[in-house]
């Protein structure tokens, strides 16, 4: 990966969007087994921003226990045609930039963001600290729902690296595993078929990227985090988590540390709904392992 700016403070945006430049909100409400953000959205949304529908735009929906499922994971990446209709429905055109939010300190917001920089975006931001931090700005908020003009963006997928089932059972580097502690060590499992982690994964939640007011922590501070957990620039990395989603959250941090990671689309939910490939439990044994609870809307 390249190293354009991935965050942009919510002082910073308020500031652009006063003096008028064109930017592309995208609000990317979302949360595991929880009601669909599209509600609170409608109740109250940044000026001009759009809904994202994570489960229909940034996924292809498939049925749970399906075939399908199981050769995916919960929520695979949609075909380059698809996504790219919807990013025009969304507004964008080319050159644009665009920032992306949510209301959980861009735990879905992120997957919106690797999407479009995967397609060969550039300007992609996400706000930093979400739609609290904007409100402790001061920033305004308008109600009901935003139809943009149909944009002419084309999208090019394949701009960031990636990894699959086969990779992540021999991966030659420091694996990532991006949900809640908890469901790392095989302590719980609320929507996967087994509990645990992907062998020699090491567990590194998605909260400890951020700060007590849920922004981002510094750059020193990830990449100090980062290299307690063998992850440090030139170093080959992957990322997994439930679903490929809050995975992206912890790629977002790594860039910012100045790491490349390649993303695991598939993630658990595909990992664990094979049956040949082994499940591990507890810890791995690296020092400096993080074991912090995490968030409990990882996917």
């Amino acid at each position: 990966m390249d190293s354009p700016q991935v965050l942009i403070s919510a002082d910073e945006l308020r500031r652009q969007l006063e003096e008028g430049r064109r930017i592309v909100l995208l609000d990317v409400r979302w949360s595991l087994g929880g009601p669909p953000g599209h509600e609170a959205y409608l109740e109250g949304h940044l000026p001009g921003a759009v809904f994202v529908d994570l489960e229909t735009e940034l996924a292809v929906p498939v049925p749970p226990g399906s075939a399908e499922e199981a050769r995916g994971g919960r929520h695979p990446l949609p075909s380059a045609e698809e996504f790219q209709e919807s990013a025009r429905r969304w507004g964008i055109d080319d050159g644009d930039t665009i920032v992306a939010y949510d209301d959980s300190f861009g735990q879905s917001a992120a997957r919106a963001w690797w999407m479009l920089r995967d397609a060969g975006l550039r300007d992609v931001r996400l706000l930093d600290g979400g739609l609290a931090a904007w409100r402790r700005a001061g920033g305004p908020l308008d109600r009901g729902e935003v139809e943009p003009r149909l944009g002419n963006v084309r999208l090019r997928p394949g701009s960031l690296a990636t990894i699959d089932a086969d990779d992540a059972a021999d991966f030659r580097g420091v694996l990532l595993d991006a949900r809640a502690a908890e469901r790392y060590r095989g302590e719980v499992e609320p929507v996967d078929p087994r509990a645990g982690h992907i062998p020699g994964a090491i567990s590194a939640p998605t909260s400890g990227n951020l700060a007590d007011d849920g922004t981002f922590l510094g750059a020193p501070e990830l990449r100090r985090r980062f290299a307690a957990l063998g992850a440090e620039p030139g170093h080959r990395v992957a990322v997994y988590c439930g679903s490929g989603v809050t995975a992206a959250h912890d790629v977002a941090a790594l860039a910012i540390a100045g790491i490349d990671a390649a993303l695991y689309p598939g993630s658990f939910s595909q990992w664990s709904r094979d049956p040949s490939r082994p499940v591990a439990t507890g810890d791995e044994a690296r020092p400096g392992a993080a074991t912090a609870d995490g968030i409990a809307s990882d996917s």
